[in-house]
């Protein structure tokens, strides 16, 4: 009698396991696409900041371009790579100031993204008087592999954008609930999607070669051209972020 009362109760059980697993596997699916949602924009905002594209099209006009390439490529990739994952290390310490920061971070984020938004639209109407890359900029011609290396490295720490970008990327995938799985997919998606301005010009000459040269030049001319309004619309999408941030922590 038990055991065909415990054989009847069996198919009650089956749908909520299936129902568990379900609710389980909404919310992994869940947590997936809230995190590249988050993601996406911010690798965007790294990838496509003249910053980032005009050094990886200089330095494939140095004498050894194809080493001199990878070697910056390298280096921004361990760079993008160190940022993100020492983040992703320290959510957990920085979760309650990332979830609930204090009213004046708060507003400093609202006060920042307005200052943002309107010196990148600042930009944006003086354009054209600033149709050169800057100078110190232009000295990535002369660059050795060795240098290029360190120069792809440093970049990526002192640039403030992409600190922000990368703390931002790292609190959001350390965060997710994701597993360690999760966090090295999601996080190398990020990687992925920043550093592709960088990787496509240098790996396109690693793979055509002299081919790739006049083209190259044809591209380093438009982003010098255009510099000005690149990173004008670069600023405005930062401080877009940032006031979002900001705005929906008021909320």
């Amino acid at each position: 009698m038990d055991a065909a009362a415990e054989t009847l109760g069996q198919p009650s059980a089956v749908p909520q396991r299936a129902a568990a697993v379900n609710a389980k596997i909404q919310r992994v699916t869940g947590s997936w696409v809230s995190v590249l949602t988050t993601l996406i924009p911010l690798a965007l905002v790294v990838s496509i900041s003249p910053l980032s594209v005009i050094p990886a099209v200089l330095v494939l006009q140095t004498p050894r371009p194809r080493p001199t390439g990878l070697a910056f490529l390298g280096g921004w990739l361990l760079g993008l790579v160190a940022l993100t994952a020492a983040f992703v290390a320290s959510s957990d310490a920085l979760s309650g100031l990332h979830n609930k920061p204090p009213v004046w971070a708060t507003w400093t984020r609202v006060v920042l993204g307005l200052a943002l938004i309107a010196f990148g639209i600042y930009r944006w109407l003086t354009r054209e008087g600033h149709s050169e890359s800057p100078k110190w900029m232009r000295s990535f011609e002369t660059l050795t592999p060795a240098r290029a290396l360190a120069t792809g490295l440093v970049l990526v720490v002192v640039r403030v954008e992409v600190l922000t970008m990368c703390a931002l990327a790292g609190l959001a995938i350390g965060s997710g609930n994701l597993g360690n799985a999760g966090e090295l997919v999601t996080g190398a998606i990020y990687i992925a999607i920043a550093a592709s301005t960088v990787a496509i010009p240098v790996l396109a000459y690693v793979a055509a070669g002299h081919r790739m040269d006049d083209p190259m030049a044809r591209l380093k001319e438009w982003m010098e051209r255009n510099n000005a309004a690149m990173l004008a619309v670069v600023l405005v999408l930062i401080g877009g972020l940032v006031l979002y941030h900001g705005v929906n922590a008021l909320l």
